[in-house]
């Protein structure tokens, strides 16, 4: 069985630190982002391979670009009792930008920390974020008996997990990105075209004077030769004349 507000009002108190009974809503609770957040470079990243964990200030903002994951954490800590178990997450505002749950959905009973839930930007438009920013929602619900088998842990779970980081560290290409890169590489291509057809034309030019230059010494050669010929009969004849007389 689901808590109901009352419940929650009750309930939570013990279970989430800051507790703030405002942020009950109807029968779940708001979190909000914590301190810490991890987002995957895009290809606009100076050098994808150093991007790591960024600690944020109090109220400091931050953006997901499209096609993108992110790792995010609970400014709160949460505790799931061992007779219950919790369902998280995101609240309906924030998915109609864009942003999509992609974690897990429950809470095991024995819980105790920072929640940390991953996301990915499906939108087309870069989803503008912050500490403190209240966008989860946390259900709780009963179980038939408190359960011996819940987690335990020694200590508190706080911040981001480094392996989770390394699991999709580096560029990730965002159907934005690639599309961008398609239409720079197109209008390279046309560059490419209009230089080799410009080069083309002026070729045939050339060609087209050099052919000319061409046709021109061969037409002169040709008539110089022509002339040459038609001159050394009637000089043999001259000739023959001045030696009869």
């Amino acid at each position: 069985m689901f808590w109901s507000g009352e419940t929650l009002s009750v309930r939570l108190e013990t279970l989430i630190e800051p507790f703030d009974a405002n942020r009950v809503d109807c029968a779940s609770y708001r979190l909000s982002i914590g301190n810490e957040v991890y987002v995957s470079p895009s290809d606009k990243a100076v050098d994808p391979n150093c991007t790591t964990v960024r600690t944020l200030e109090e109220g400091e903002a931050f953006t997901i670009p499209p096609g993108q994951f992110a790792f995010l954490i609970t400014e709160e800590i949460v505790t799931v009792p061992a007779d219950a178990l919790a369902f998280i997450s995101i609240r309906a505002k924030t998915k109609f930008r864009g942003l999509i749950n992609v974690s897990g959905f429950h809470v095991d009973p024995g819980f105790r920390g920072q929640l940390t839930f991953s996301v990915f930007n499906a939108g087309p438009v870069p989803v503008h974020l912050q500490r403190g920013k209240e966008i989860f929602l946390i259900w709780y619900a009963s179980l038939d008996c408190e359960t011996e088998k819940k987690k335990n842990y020694d200590e508190i779970q706080r911040g981001l997990d480094t392996d989770l980081v390394t699991s999709i560290s580096g560029e990730l290409h965002s159907f934005a990105s690639l599309l961008s890169r398609i239409q720079d590489v197109d209008k390279t291509l046309k560059k490419r075209i209009v230089a080799l057809e410009n080069e083309q034309f002026r070729c045939r030019v050339i060609g087209a004077i050099l052919l000319a230059i061409v046709v021109g010494l061969f037409v002169n050669w040709f008539m110089d030769n022509i002339s040459q010929s038609s001159a050394e009969p009637l000089q043999s004849i001259s000739e023959t004349k001045i030696t009869t007389s």
